[in-house]
């Protein structure tokens, strides 16, 4: 393969050089930021053999050429653009000015919670494990593993320490990545999640108890009461405290002479933050952050079926636009609050959603005649049965229309099921095949059984539209099919 051929005709169905603000490139994908998306021929680039497909997402354009083609197309493409090497931060960077408010939001989010969600997913999946030993009537009538096998209940008890420990913590996670997202010293955020979650803190899982026995601890500060209460398990106070953390870093390094900087910024950074949450920020942040989580099971609770049907059917359309990427804030705080929420409803939907994506990209295996398409809809259809629906989507389904109607109508009846029965996860992890470990065991079967419907109906319906498609347009499905 001539790469350097290659990368000029990528460059030509781009619009040219002209038309390339950045260039970077991740294990599989060109990540570029376009002066103007319209000049991009998406017909010639679907036809390049190496182009597995391409999408835009977030002010940028991207292109899966797979994994080590793409290092070897960048190479010469930026040579030919006429810019130096970038990272994937630089072309975020570069493509946040592309972005409306909402992006942005959804973006800020992202880049906080994305760092920190191996920790989180790996505190999750033990959790399950630790579930999956203590549930009872599992694998034995009437009894749990360490029921029945009582020298594996420390094992247990060891594990679900593990466990707890990332939610336990998290303000220590989202405070170190998101001082760093606002431009402060990432260690001050790990810092004040530290004192958010200081064991002479009231436990904040003990919170509503301690308020009810009126028996909240206090600072008597000058007049002042100042609740004595810590904020494990949350998300909005933390996050809130971060940004101005790192405001009032970021300040006091201009107004500080360089002389007293290391000795006052940190000193004066963290006083004053702390104060404010403590004060204001934290019990402010800390009601909306209840509210909106019970808003969150409210709406679970009331629509029923009917609203996890409504978003199994629009969570891939969300998923085109990034926005899930903010889901991942919303998760966190329903895990954190597992023993209010019962886990989170998010988990299993995308669950049946990606399913449905692999399941309407095999059906294309059977009805798809060229080459290129077959070998593609073959690997990312079973990439997708396993979470990663990326190359299934946007490389099959929203290429060839039919299979994404199929596969978004697979996801909305399953996911109306699985709401029916109440399915949560515990924990975060690969939604799809692999997500069985990462929910409620009492749930278990009836979130294969949804994984199934979700798979039948994607797979056949796109079977039906296939045929419905080749005998309305025969010419047009020749061209996409032959």
């Amino acid at each position: 393969m001539n790469y350097n051929d290659v990368a000029q005709e990528i460059l030509d169905a781009l619009g040219g050089k002209e038309n390339v603000s950045a260039a970077a490139h991740c294990a599989t994908r060109l990540r570029l930021v376009l002066h103007d998306e319209e000049k991009v021929d998406k017909a010639r680039l679907d036809s390049l053999d190496i182009v597995k497909g391409t999408f835009s997402t977030s002010g940028q354009y991207q292109i899966i050429l797979g994994s080590g083609i793409v290092n070897e197309v960048y190479k010469p493409f930026i040579k030919m653009v006429g810019i130096s090497e970038m990272s994937t931060n630089e072309v975020k960077s570069a493509s946040t000015k592309k972005m409306n408010p909402l992006q942005k939001l959804v973006k800020l989010l992202s880049d906080i919670f994305v760092p920190i969600i191996p920790a989180i997913v790996a505190g999750g999946l033990l959790m399950g494990i630790n579930n999956v030993l203590t549930a009872k009537d599992l694998f034995v009538h009437g009894k749990s593993l360490i029921d029945a096998n009582p020298g594996i209940a420390d094992l247990a008890a060891m594990i679900n320490t593990f466990a707890n420990a990332a939610f336990v913590f998290l303000p220590v996670l989202i405070g170190f990545s998101a001082t760093k997202r606002f431009g402060g010293n990432a260690f001050l955020g790990a810092a004040l999640g530290m004192i958010m979650v200081h064991p002479d803190l009231l436990n904040a899982y003990n919170y509503g108890a301690a308020q009810i026995a009126h028996k909240v601890p206090a600072w008597h500060i000058l007049g002042f009461t100042i609740e004595k209460v810590g904020y494990q398990g949350t998300v909005l106070p933390v996050l809130a405290s971060s940004f101005i953390l790192a405001k009032i870093e970021t300040y006091l390094r201009k107004v500080i002479p360089s002389a007293l900087d290391n000795l006052l910024t940190p000193l004066l950074s963290i006083l004053v933050t702390a104060v404010l949450t403590f004060t204001f920020v934290g019990p402010i942040t800390r009601t909306a952050g209840d509210l909106f989580t019970s808003g969150l099971a409210w709406f679970y609770n009331t629509t029923g079926f009917v609203g996890g049907g409504i978003f199994g059917l629009f969570y891939a359309p969300i998923v085109i636009t990034g926005m899930h990427q903010s889901f991942i804030a919303v998760e966190t705080q329903l895990l954190s609050n597992i023993a209010k929420t019962g886990g989170t409803f998010i988990f299993p939907i995308a669950a049946m959603s990606n399913i449905a994506q692999g399941a309407a990209t095999l059906a294309v295996l059977l009805v798809i005649k060229d080459k290129k398409m077959k070998s593609l809809a073959s690997a990312s259809g079973i990439s997708a049965l396993l979470g990663i629906t990326e190359p299934a989507m946007f490389g099959v389904n929203l290429k060839l229309k039919y299979p994404f109607i199929g596969a978004i109508v697979g996801s909305g009846i399953a996911s109306a099921f699985i709401t029916f029965f109440k399915v949560k996860a515990i924990a975060l992890g690969a939604a799809g095949l692999p997500g069985i470990i990462s929910i409620k065991p009492n749930a278990i079967v009836i979130y294969v059984i949804g994984m199934v419907i979700s798979f039948v109906v994607a797979f056949s319906l796109t079977l039906m539209l296939a045929k419905r498609n080749a005998k309305k347009h025969p010419v047009e499905f020749k061209e996409k099919a032959a």
